[in-house]
């Protein structure tokens, strides 16, 4: 089936961001868009406002009228959906066309110029600031985020360009949907092992995507990865990172709040570059997001202006209160190396003052996979309070808990376990300097509370 064929969509788990962003484009393409999700959020919310029909429940009979034929409704589900949810049993028993978002993505990737972002961490960020710097050019572009840009308010751009701006997900292999002209790849720390099961299953997985890179193209990779690519003759590659590499920083300033430095590139280098969203980790993501946009025409001024202009993601080091009283924060890591990364950001801007995460893990198998890692990044910071695991997907696994994270925290770091339920009650009950909320679970839904908690104490 054509996307152009189709007049109605229905979305099998329709609040997850990538998903959300999928059913943004086709809602401006005015057809019928529809969808179950398990759980009412603002994104949901968001949605039915901007025109979709959302409902709780799964039950084959709110599938509304429009989404029940077959040769013109296109069935799009995330693979968080079990194979025996009712609906997506009664779409496969009447010959619907039934697609990952993945491979909806992967159809504009051949329809457009993808430039996609993958990588185990950095991706929302660095696809976030490679579109709206592109979205500001001369070249425009259209784009699907993982994460809402604080810029527009919104996980997806729709316009004319002929560029697509695209985060690529690892998870369950869906970026080998992809077809990218240009891809940046930020990290491969092992991940996702319930699905992968080895490291190198991992790493194989990321060198089968640089084959799918178009001839003409280019990949953009972080120097020094564990992986292998596999390129087709005429892709360019190019690497990067902090200070070394075809594309690196020079000449960093961090000062009174503020990040300025130089763009070494083979282009053209560009003098004076101030993040807009001034964080040391946003440092290399820039330089990643500068490349690609580059390397696709954008001149030195437009990146100059792109950079300056970028206002974050939100849950991306979000900051939420930002005084000498109290400092409040949240961010999505949810993996070691991003913890880590967060952890240090937050501790070069704030040298001499406490600083408190609140973590609730995300997934069992990860935190079973990862819990001395987990431990030892939140152990950079001067205070810890665990939650219970977020299961997401997953099913509990026996001795698996947040106490393996909590028993392996180096001694001196004040520690505590709390239910997510007593949260904020918690911080009612206690003074912060700098408090940074950690997870990509369900704890965020509390950070309007505790920013409301904070200002007012």
């Amino acid at each position: 089936m054509k996307l152009k064929e189709i007049n109605s969509v229905y979305f099998v788990g329709a609040g997850g961001i990538g998903m959300s962003a999928l059913a943004r484009y086709f809602i401006h393409r005015g057809l019928v868009v529809a969808g179950y999700d398990k759980t009412p959020s603002e994104l949901t919310r968001q949605l039915e406002k901007e025109g979709m029909l959302i409902h709780y429940e799964e039950n084959v009979d709110e599938i509304p009228h429009a989404c029940r034929q077959p040769q013109s409704c296109l069935v799009i589900y995330t693979p968080a959906i079990p194979a025996d949810h009712k609906e997506l049993q009664f779409f496969r028993e009447n010959g619907f066309e039934i697609q990952k978002r993945a491979q909806v993505l992967g159809t504009l990737t051949c329809q457009h110029k993808g430039l996609c972002v993958a990588g185990t961490h950095g991706k929302t960020t660095t696809s976030t600031m490679c579109a709206h710097i592109m979205h500001q050019s001369h070249l425009d572009c259209n784009a699907f985020l993982g994460g809402i840009s604080k810029n527009y308010g919104t996980n997806y751009i729709l316009s004319a360009s002929d560029f697509v701006v695209i985060e690529a997900d690892e998870f369950d292999r869906s970026f080998h949907w992809l077809r990218p002209w240009m891809s940046v790849i930020t990290a491969t720390d092992p991940d996702h092992l319930d699905i992968y099961g080895t490291k190198e299953a991992y790493l194989e997985s990321f060198r089968h995507y640089t084959e799918l890179i178009q001839p003409g193209g280019a990949l953009i990779i972080h120097r020094d990865l564990e992986m292998q690519e596999a390129l087709q003759d005429g892709v360019r590659r190019y690497d990067y990172s902090l200070n070394e590499g075809d594309f690196h920083a020079e000449n960093i300033r961090i000062d009174n709040g503020t990040i300025t430095f130089d763009f070494v590139s083979p282009i053209e280098s560009v003098k004076n570059i101030d993040l807009g969203q001034p964080v040391p980790i946003n440092i290399e993501n820039a330089i990643a997001a500068m490349a690609m946009a580059q390397l696709n025409g954008c001149n030195a001024e437009e990146l100059r202006y792109g950079m300056k202009t970028y206002n974050g993601v939100e849950r991306r080091f979000d900051f939420k209160i930002k005084n000498d009283r109290c400092v409040f924060l949240s961010d999505y890591a949810h993996h070691p190396k991003e913890i880590y990364q967060s952890a240090r950001s937050i501790r070069e801007l704030y040298r001499d003052r406490k600083i408190t995460a609140i973590f609730q893990p995300h997934l069992y198998t990860r935190t079973r996979d990862f819990y001395r890692e987990f431990a030892e990044a939140l152990s950079q910071l001067d205070e810890v309070i665990l939650t219970e695991i977020y299961p997401a997907r997953e099913e509990p696994i026996e001795g698996v808990t947040s106490q393996l994270i909590y028993d392996n925290l180096r001694p001196g770091v004040e520690k505590q376990m709390i239910r997510k339920d007593d949260v904020l009650d918690f911080v009612k009950n206690h003074t912060f300097d700098v408090l940074i909320v950690l997870g990509a679970g369900d704890l965020d839904n509390y950070v309007p509370q505790i920013t409301k908690i904070l200002t007012n104490k």
